[in-house]
């Protein structure tokens, strides 16, 4: 048999014919799906959000650009990320009984608009802006954040507590349970649950100093057991309740789901 030349190619490339062309729809569905009307508000409300925080990102970018002394000038990755969410928009209102109405009149007619306005304003006008007071819904992510924070941090105190067999960071997770209570204000039962780590902490943090070169894994007191416990209970169950003091940066898109239903 003979032996092919390494420096022979094996066969041609091709010229690409366009009539070859294959349509990739990456993002849509293999199968129909029909979306009711409620089911159509509901994605809304996530593309606005997802689009308010891709503007306020740019946002951002253009005032960084200005500080070095730079003409703002969009991101393709912006351009490229907003056009998706909008093109996702208008599929969406394919969904609603004829005739359609335009994207801005039903972001009108349901309440988007006003929750979103910088989305209403670039989709007037194709640019991204600020607005000169913070929209009630710039508080929502950052809430439920801190919320999030909040009981999974508590959630693992107690499990530290219960579990470990060394309690020696026990203090140091205390103090970051309590920083994030600290950042809610005026919610009576948690400046309850910061005032009574406040008297405890510091006798708390002394039951678990170990002499020096001792072996013997610092363990907490029976007595605080029972208090730190009792501390992550109350929190998780303030947090897990979502008592009205807690829920009041959520009431926009809390009242524009009821209105759906």
């Amino acid at each position: 048999m003979a032996a092919v030349s390494v420096t022979e190619p094996l066969c041609e490339p091709c010229g690409y014919d366009a009539k070859f062309k294959v349509e990739v729809y990456v993002k849509k569905p293999l199968m129909p799906i029909h979306l009711s009307s409620i089911q159509v508000g509901m994605e809304m409300l996530c593309l606005c959000s997802q689009l308010d925080l891709l503007i306020r990102a740019q946002v951002h970018q253009f005032q960084e650009q200005l500080k070095q002394d730079s003409s703002p000038v969009e991101s393709d990755s912006f351009q490229r990320q907003g056009a998706e969410i909008i093109d996702r928009m208008y599929l969406c209102l394919d969904h609603l009984p004829k005739p359609l109405p335009q994207l801005e009149d039903y972001l009108d007619a349901v309440g988007l608009s006003t929750m979103f306005p910088r989305v209403e304003v670039y989709l007037i006008h194709g640019s991204p802006v600020d607005m000169l007071e913070n929209p009630t819904m710039d508080d929502y992510f950052p809430h439920i954040g801190k919320l999030n924070q909040l009981l999974v941090l508590s959630q693992q105190l107690e499990d530290d507590v219960r579990h470990l067999g060394s309690h020696k960071y026990i203090a140091h997770q205390l103090a970051v349970v309590y920083q994030v209570l600290s950042s809610f204000r005026g919610i009576l039962p948690l400046s309850i649950l910061k005032r009574d780590i406040e008297a405890n902490f510091k006798q708390l943090k002394m039951s678990l100093v170990t002499e020096e070169g001792s072996k013997v894994e610092p363990q907490l007191p029976a007595y605080y057991v029972s208090w730190l416990l009792g501390i992550t209970h109350r929190v998780i169950s303030s947090v897990s309740s979502l008592p009205e003091e807690l829920t009041e940066p959520l009431s926009p898109p809390m009242a524009f789901i009821s209105s759906l239903t």
